[in-house]
């Protein structure tokens, strides 16, 4: 694909939390504007649109619908981070809009996960094609500086001289979700495991990976699971859910996931047995969003923890005042020692990740990290499903997996009631 433009004109799909998480990543694009935003909720895309063009990433301003920011000539490309059931829906429009000549776009990018089961992971896929768009799957963790720089090490000096990496661990671990509809198995698509094991899944795979290599490089052979939720159907969290969502959630009978893990085995081309575990939690109760990861090999290991800042504070109990976020994400406390990571979106990625979806456009090439890889992890995400249901270890792929929908998202999941 031949792009004369210099600078993409870009609008998102979106203008809640994660959308504006992009945004003060901005700071660090270049070669991009933010010129548009769309929300259902007008107020909220107005909100977003103001933080651009205080943050100078953009001459953002609401547009009435999607349909509109395509039809725009200076909108070029289009992030999706609207909510999870919205994603099919989201990229019908888009496609529609394109196929009948409403406008022209380079590319497209979709928040994790990429659908909430293999069946809209595939939609999305068939859908961008369709569309002739380019395509990136935004995965930020895989652009994190430490995972990025770790990687590079480990495989230069370690894996070069003692043989590669075989095991990769990654756990994300917070209190919960900002928004009731995260909590709903069937808006979201699951719980804890669906919304977050979809980046330890994919930041594991990215580690073992030899630098240059495709994804091809790994193949999936084995897969089990496991869930449960620990805090979130006890009676006082029971009610606090159901206060914040205005009765909709129903923990006691239909709960999603608060806890999972999950053991995959790759097999690489050379036929050597690689292991990934995952573990994710939203009843993890620390100074906020906890990232670990683990790479481990013959005579050598990697290990992050964001939590482990440069920077901590201590604030003494006559320090009192609002609860907030503005130490780490996820914060649970005001006072005590805490760290605090200076620069979140450049920490966990979406800096790197932004530049490489806007370099990637801009040169006409599908990024590095696109739609297949969101079905890769959407499919390994519903086979760990699949066999947290059975109770049982499953061969990947499973029979059965392009249909399935978990229980969770189907309401009917419920461990207290076996």
């Amino acid at each position: 694909m031949s792009i004369k433009k210099k600078t993409l004109g870009v609008g998102f799909i979106g203008g809640g939390f994660i959308t504006r998480f992009h945004l003060r990543s901005w700071i660090g694009v270049r070669k991009a504007d933010v010129l548009g935003i769309f929300d259902v909720d007008e107020k909220k895309a107005q909100e977003a649109a103001a933080l651009a063009r205080k943050l100078k990433v953009g001459e953002a301003r609401p547009y009435k619908s999607i349909t509109e920011m395509v039809a725009d000539p200076e909108i070029d490309a289009l992030w999706i981070c609207s909510p999870n059931f919205t994603r099919n829906e989201v990229m019908e429009e888009i496609t529609e809009a394109i196929l009948r000549g409403k406008g022209e776009l380079i590319g497209v990018t979709c928040e994790k996960p990429l659908g909430r089961n293999v069946k809209e992971a595939r939609k999305m896929v068939e859908l961008v094609q369709k569309a002739g768009l380019l395509d990136g799957y935004l995965e930020n963790q895989v652009f994190s500086p430490a995972v990025v720089k770790g990687k590079e090490i480990i495989w230069a000096r370690g894996a070069k001289l003692c043989g590669r990496p075989y095991l990769a661990r990654a756990a994300e671990e917070h209190s919960g979700p900002h928004m009731p509809w995260f909590w709903e198995g069937q808006l979201q698509g699951g719980g804890v495991l669906n919304d977050m094991m979809c980046h330890s899944v994919e930041e594991a795979r990215f580690m073992l990976t030899p630098p240059g290599s495709s994804r091809e490089e790994l193949t999936p052979i084995k897969i089990s699971a496991y869930a449960s939720c620990l805090k979130w159907q006890q009676p006082a969290y029971v009610e606090h859910l159901k206060k914040i969502s205005g009765g909709k959630l129903d923990y006691a009978n239909r709960p999603a996931e608060d806890f999972a893990r999950s053991i995959i085995e790759y097999q690489d081309k050379q036929g050597h047995i690689l292991v990934v575990e995952t573990s994710t939690s939203w009843c993890y109760v620390g100074a906020g969003l906890r990232l670990t990861m683990e790479l481990l090999g013959p005579e050598y290991s990697l290990q992050i923890n964001t939590l482990d800042s440069g920077l901590k504070v201590f604030f003494s109990r006559q320090v009192k005042g609002k609860a907030g976020e503005d130490l780490v994400e996820k914060q649970n406390a005001e006072v005590g020692l805490m760290p605090v990571i200076g620069s979140e979106e450049h920490e966990y990625g979406y800096t790197a990740e932004n530049r490489h979806m806007v370099e990637s456009f801009l040169e006409g090439k599908r990024p590095a990290e696109n739609f297949n890889d969101g079905l890769n992890v959407t499919e390994l995400l519903m086979a760990a499903y699949m066999s947290i249901e059975k109770e049982k270890s499953l061969p990947f792929p499973p029979p059965g997996l392009d249909n399935f929908i978990p229980a969770v998202a189907k309401g009917e999941w419920n461990p207290r009631k076996k």
